[in-house]
């Protein structure tokens, strides 16, 4: 193999375990509930944040919600113990599914990206996302849906 050759395959190589990794990391990263829907309200157990590494209690950085009346699911980041934020998981660009990967919602429709709180990182996407009201208590979150 001449050198030119091998710098192509090493680039190409390179670059496939970098797609790779982003999108295994996208799959691995998000845990997906279902959850009804009772009188405009989600009630979210808190215990779906939790998990156990190494018999240690953490605490996943965002969870994603979905519910049959819903067209797209929310995701809700966890900040702390009682700040969250639920996010409706629709690109405000030209309405396609957002993915989460960590503190980044992104659009695969024209590459979009939103922070955890929903503000436009990166357009063509030029609305920040919309965003429901969220009352955390000791055991749940209430989250309260508004038309979308």
């Amino acid at each position: 193999m001449d050198r030119k050759s091998f710098i192509k395959n090493c680039g190409l190589a390179c670059l496939s375990l970098t797609s790779i990794s982003t999108l295994l990391q996208g799959c691995a990263g998000s845990y997906i509930i279902t959850l009804p829907m009772n009188e405009e309200r989600i009630i979210v157990p808190l215990h779906h944040f939790e998990f156990t590494e190494d018999k240690k209690k953490m605490y996943r950085q965002h969870i994603i919600v979905k519910n049959e009346q819903l067209q797209f699911p929310i995701c809700i980041y966890r900040f702390s113990e009682k700040e969250y934020t639920a996010i409706y998981m629709r690109c405000t660009h030209q309405g396609a599914e957002l993915r989460a990967y960590g503190d980044t919602l992104v659009c695969y429709a024209h590459g979009s990206e939103f922070d955890n709180k929903g503000n436009v990182q990166n357009p063509p996407a030029n609305k920040p996302l919309v965003t429901f009201p969220i009352i955390a208590g000791d055991k749940e979150l209430s989250i309260t849906l508004k038309k979308v």
